[in-house]
C-alpha cells in the first residue's frame, strides 16, 4: 500500500470517528434532559404531619410542576430518622430517590447513636437547604393554667417542685426536638422523663391529650395548635424572636441567668445518595430555589415560622460540616446517648 493511500485511509477513519461522535452528542444531551422519566420518591424519615413532612410536601408539589413527573412522599419513621435516611443512603444514585434530611439525621445522630448505619457526609450528596426553623417550647394550655405556668420560669419552678412528674415528648431520639429538651435539662437542672415518638404529629397529640407535659417542637408543626389555643408557647429556642410569634420570647430571654446562650434551632434540606450525577443534583437545586423564592411559597413558609433558603449543593455541604462540629460537644455535654 502506498504512503498516500495509507494517509487517505487514516483521514477517512478519523473523519468517520468524528462523525460518529458528533452523531452521539444529541443522544447524550437527550439522555440527560430525559430525567425524570418516572416518579421520584422523596423519603421523609419521620411520620406525616411534622415539620419535615410539611416542608417535603410543599417542595414536592412545586417540583412535580417543574419537572412534569410526580415527586412522591414516602414516610419512613424510626430511630430518630435513621431508618429513612439509611434507605436513601443505600438507594441507587440515579436521581429517583431523595431524602428530606434534618439537622438530626445529618448532624446530631452521628454523635448520639453508638452505631450508625450510614455516614452523614460520605453516603449523601447534598442538594439544597430548604429551610431553617426555630423550635418552640410548648405546654398543654389547660394543664399549664391548672399548674399556674405562664412562662419559662414558672415551668422551671414547677418541674423542680415535682421531680419525676414531668414528661417530655419528642419526635424521636436524636432529633433537634429531643436535643433542645436535653440542653434545657442540662442548663436548668430540672428532671424531665423523655418519651420519643415516631414524628412530631403523634408527640403533639399526646401533649394535647394531656399524657405529655412539654415539648420543644419545630415551630411549623406546632403553630396550628398554638393558634387554636390547644398549646401554649412559652419560648422559642432560637437566638432571636420569630417573626411568626413576635410576642413569644426566646428561651434565653425568658429563662434567666441559667439559660444564657441557649440556642437549638432546626433545619431541613434535600439530599441524594452519594454518586448521583451532578447535572441532576443541580437541576433539582435550581428548581427548588426558584420555588422557594416565589412570593407565595415565601409567605407560606414564613407564616409557619420557617426561613426558606435554596442554597447551592456546596453551601449546603458546608452547613452540614459546621453543624456536625457544633452538635458534637452539645450531645456530649447533655449526656444523651442511644444504643
Amino acid at each position: 500500500m502506498s504512503r498516500i493511500a495509507f494517509s487517505s485511509r487514516r483521514r477517512f477513519v478519523a473523519l468517520a470517528t468524528s462523525c460518529a461522535a458528533a452523531a452521539l452528542l444529541p443522544l447524550a444531551g437527550h439522555a440527560q434532559a430525559a430525567w425524570p422519566t418516572k416518579p421520584v420518591r422523596v423519603i421523609v424519615p419521620f411520620s406525616a404531619g411534622g415539620t419535615t413532612d410539611i416542608l417535603a410536601r410543599a417542595v414536592a408539589q412545586e417540583l412535580t410542576k417543574s419537572f412534569g413527573q410526580t415527586f412522591v412522599i414516602d414516610n419512613k419513621p424510626g430511630a430518630g430518622g435513621n431508618i429513612g435516611a439509611d434507605a436513601v443512603a443505600k438507594a441507587a444514585p440515579d436521581g429517583y430517590t431523595l431524602l428530606m434530611g434534618t439537622v438530626g439525621t445529618q448532624s446530631i445522630n452521628k454523635w448520639l447513636y453508638s452505631k450508625m448505619p450510614f455516614d452523614p457526609q460520605k453516603d449523601f450528596q447534598p442538594i439544597t437547604l430548604v429551610a431553617g426553623v426555630p423550635n418552640v417550647m410548648v405546654v398543654n394550655t389547660e394543664k399549664a393554667a391548672a399548674r399556674h405556668i405562664n412562662n419559662v420560669q414558672d415551668f422551671i419552678r414547677y418541674a423542680k417542685a415535682n421531680p419525676g412528674k414531668v414528661n417530655m415528648a419528642s419526635s424521636g431520639n436524636g432529633t433537634s426536638i429531643h436535643l433542645a429538651g436535653e440542653l434545657f435539662k442540662t442548663m436548668t437542672g430540672v428532671h424531665m422523663t423523655h418519651f420519643p415518638f415516631q414524628g412530631s404529629n403523634p408527640a403533639l397529640f399526646s401533649l394535647m391529650s394531656g399524657d405529655m407535659d412539654v415539648m420543644f417542637d419545630n415551630l411549623p408543626s406546632a403553630m396550628p395548635h398554638i393558634k387554636a389555643g390547644k398549646l401554649k408557647a412559652l419560648a422559642v429556642t432560637s437566638s432571636t424572636r420569630s417573626q411568626a410569634l413576635p410576642d413569644v420570647p426566646t428561651v434565653e430571654q425568658a429563662g434567666g441567668p441559667s439559660l444564657k446562650g441557649f440556642e437549638a434551632s432546626s433545619w431541613f434540606g434535600l439530599l441524594a445518595p452519594a454518586g448521583t450525577p451532578m447535572d441532576i443534583v443541580n437541576r433539582i437545586q435550581q428548581e427548588t430555589a426558584k420555588a422557594l423564592a416565589t412570593p407565595t411559597m415565601k409567605e407560606r413558609l414564613e407564616a409557619q415560622g420557617a426561613i426558606p433558603s435554596g442554597n447551592t449543593p456546596a453551601q449546603f455541604a458546608q452547613l452540614i460540616d459546621r453543624e456536625l462540629k457544633k452538635w458534637a460537644p452539645v450531645v456530649k455535654a447533655s449526656g444523651a446517648k442511644v444504643d
